[in-house]
């Protein structure tokens, strides 16, 4: 066994109170459901509650503890190298489209927290997508360039605070960053009361578009006029989001920094190994942290090597040596570089989605929750024809054949590889697929000795799951879904466990 560097939590979880909602009970009528306790369905609830609609949130497991608390909450509109690219594919006025939604989301959360007179260490502070490699220099140039012409607020830099040289940056000015889940437990707080709920351990099974709808769940029936499904990648199959983005694993640290050594700001490097880095009030000093390593979901067992290899980046460029932290999160990466918001289908009139965050869900889920809302409301928005959910999307991108490519091989060649064929072979503390009688289990067994043991067999699309070490789960290679050892969904978008086995 890896000896690993922190606790294995997020920070944003490990320093917040739980809050507990009551679930469901029996049934309740509101105007609009939302399905997702994490940032689109905070945004979407608060935007419209405040515009007179009752709501009712619905969380299957606790708010703000799934994707949404495990960001590293960068809340800005420089999402590493993406404008000179869109104006390239777009045009420039939809390129500007996606920049000034950005902005807005960003402007939103500041908003709510002058407001609301949020605790949750709102801070203004540049952003820097930097290169530390000379061949990278002209992609920096480029994106200046293209982001100056959209009217963000961008400018070329050859120096920052980090502890390393660089050969340039793009800056934006007046970016943000803040405590995730101080910010949306506030927001939570304020929607129970006068028509409108919040239930959390309530798992939506179907949903049915009606006059009204139906929001079926394992607790009961919320009925609402229209419906937004914001679990991050939609539980429901319709409109074929799982193919039209892939999901994406990466890896952050915590540690402590003085504050003579930390950098100000917040960075984002380019290329393969890239780096993410920032730092948010600990205690009476600062917590450094780092994020990267990131894989396809499921296509990496050995999960302790990306918090190891940050670890020891960490101990390299900063000098840090006592780690307080790790933890994983879980993206899904549109195929266009687009998000999908809105109509679930062409069909669909009274069911919403937003997905497809590409690793900047801070200003896209709140921007999409202002848009939703906007949809719900009947009020024009100049954002929605470039999200559209239902728009023809490039299946046939390099990205999009290699990346569905991939789910047909996985879904063929995982139930011919070399599987254990008795259950004596998991050792102590290891997990691993094994044929019995022609069956594919999943078999963890713990470091007592106790084994566990579930269908290998993922519910969602019947690919077989894959053993992450470090997690300790079974995730699903083809569209992301994720179980603990005992087989209970973590991550969709699978709403039923896996089968128990044995």
């Amino acid at each position: 066994m890896t000896n690993l560097p922190g606790k294995p939590i997020s920070f944003w979880i490990d320093s917040t109170p739980n809050i507990n909602f009551s679930s469901l009970t029996n049934q309740v009528t509101v105007d609009v459901a939302i399905i997702g306790g994490g940032i689109v369905g905070l945004t979407a609830a608060t935007l419209l509650k405040r515009a007179g609609k009752t709501v009712a949130v619905i969380e299957s497991r606790h708010i703000v503890t799934g994707v949404s608390g495990h960001t590293t909450a960068k809340v800005t509109s420089l999402h590493q190298l993406i404008y000179a690219d869109l104006i390239k594919q777009f045009g420039q006025e939809k390129a500007r489209l996606y920049a000034e939604s950005n902005q807005a989301g960003l402007e939103q959360v500041a908003k709510f927290v002058e407001e609301e007179q949020i605790d949750c260490d709102f801070s203004r502070q540049s952003a820097y997508t930097y290169t530390d490699k000379e061949d990278n220099l002209e992609q920096i140039k480029q994106e200046v360039e293209a982001a100056v012409k959209l009217g963000l607020p961008a400018s070329f830099v050859r120096e920052t605070t980090l502890p390393f040289p660089i050969f340039g940056a793009v800056k934006f000015d007046n970016q943000a960053q803040f405590h995730v889940r101080k910010y949306l437990l506030h927001l939570a707080k304020r929607i129970p009361d006068n028509g409108s709920y919040l239930f959390e351990n309530t798992r939506v099974e179907k949903v049915e578009e009606g006059s009204p709808c139906q929001v079926i769940t394992d607790k009961g029936i919320v009925r609402a006029q229209d419906v937004i499904v914001a679990t991050h990648l939609p539980i429901l199959d319709q409109g074929l989001f799982f193919a039209k983005t892939y999901p994406k694993r990466s890896y952050i640290i915590g540690a402590r920094i003085e504050r003579a050594k930390a950098p100000e700001g917040m960075f984002i490097g380019i290329g393969e190994q890239y780096r993410s880095i920032r730092t948010t009030p600990y205690q009476d000093g600062l917590l450094l942290l780092i994020g990267g390593e990131g894989h396809k979901v499921g296509t990496v067992s050995e999960t302790e090597e990306p918090y190891l290899k940050l670890e020891a980046y960490a101990r390299d460029k900063f000098g840090v040596d006592s780690f307080e932290y790790r933890w994983s999160t879980q993206d899904m990466v549109s195929f266009d570089k687009l998000p999908y918001i809105g109509k679930l289908t062409p069909l669909n009139q009274h069911i919403y989605v937003a997905t497809g965050f590409s690793l900047w869900g801070m200003t896209k889920g709140t921007m999409s929750g202002m848009l939703l809302s906007d949809l719900i409301l009947g009020i024009k928005n100049p954002w929605a024809e470039l999200y559209d959910a239902t728009r023809a999307t490039p299946f046939v991108t390099p990205t999009s054949l290699k990346e569905n490519v991939d789910v047909g091989i996985h879904w063929v060649g995982d139930r011919l590889k070399g599987l254990a064929t008795s259950l004596s072979e998991v050792a102590n503390g290891e997990g691993k697929l094994v044929t019995v009688k022609g069956e594919k289990i999943a078999a963890y067994r713990d470091t007592q000795g106790t084994l566990h043991t579930v269908s290998a067999v993922c519910p969602h699309l019947a690919c077989v799951v894959n053993w992450n070490s470090a997690e300790k789960s079974w995730d699903c290679p083809c569209h992301g879904s994720r179980f603990s050892y005992d087989g209970e969904v973590i991550h969709g978008p699978a709403v039923k466990d896996l089968e128990k086995s044995m």
